[in-house]
């Protein structure tokens, strides 16, 4: 198992875990696989580096590379693709994190500098209880978004997730193993700017390997 940095695709990923996974609106039923059609993925780790790529097969290809550097405690990271379509690099990613006991916060720079976002993280505790907050903003764009949520496991089972932000969007999510890698998942969206909006309800049973 590799002890030393993560992949770039790992920064900023409990964040997004927190205050993005599963939070679907839709009523659906999915198996998840660990295929890779049409993909061919090379990742090399070392102690202090990592690189990863990917290939794509279909049309047209397209050539992914990523490479991070660091230690256990603060992480730097960038991204590329190629287009061999277009015989150009379409996306620049370049992200930096720093992991301690009890927080961690990343800067990430994506869409060849258009989008920064900022995430902190903070461990309430190990295994029960997560903060997080992320700050993201598009130049091209006004405005801003500020996202605050968090996750409590109640027991090994089950999950509440909460996230709230400035757009005006309240999100509650509530997920339970109710057999082994099983998961039901029920989850609602409000926006409290329109309290005449009928909220956004969802509802998924998900097969996972």
């Amino acid at each position: 198992m590799n002890k030393g940095v993560g992949l770039f695709s790992d920064i900023g990923k409990l964040a997004k875990e927190i205050l993005y996974k599963d939070y679907s609106y839709d009523r659906k039923f999915s198996i998840t696989t660990q295929a890779a059609d049409g993909l061919v993925e090379v990742q090399y780790f070392h102690e202090h580096a990592t690189i990863g790529s990917t290939l794509s097969l279909r049309n047209p290809p397209i050539f992914d590379v990523s490479a991070t550097y660091g230690t256990a405690t603060t992480v730097f990271g960038v991204e590329t693709a190629y287009d061999t379509s277009i015989s150009n690099f379409t996306k620049y990613n370049a992200a930096i994190s720093m992991t301690k006991q009890d927080f961690c916060t990343t800067l990430t720079v994506a869409d060849k500098g258009d989008l920064l976002t900022a995430s902190w993280v903070q461990y309430l505790d190990q295994v029960k209880a997560t903060i997080a907050v992320e700050f993201t903003n598009r130049f091209s764009e006004d405005g801003n978004t500020l996202t605050v949520g968090g996750s409590y496991n109640f027991d090994e089972s089950t999950l509440i997730k909460l996230k709230l932000n400035n757009q005006g969007n309240f999100g509650v999510l509530l997920q339970h193993e109710i057999r082994p890698k099983t998961l039901l998942t029920m989850a609602a969206e409000f926006d409290y700017n329109s309290i005449d909006t009928s909220p956004k309800v969802g509802v998924s049973l998900a097969l996972r390997p």
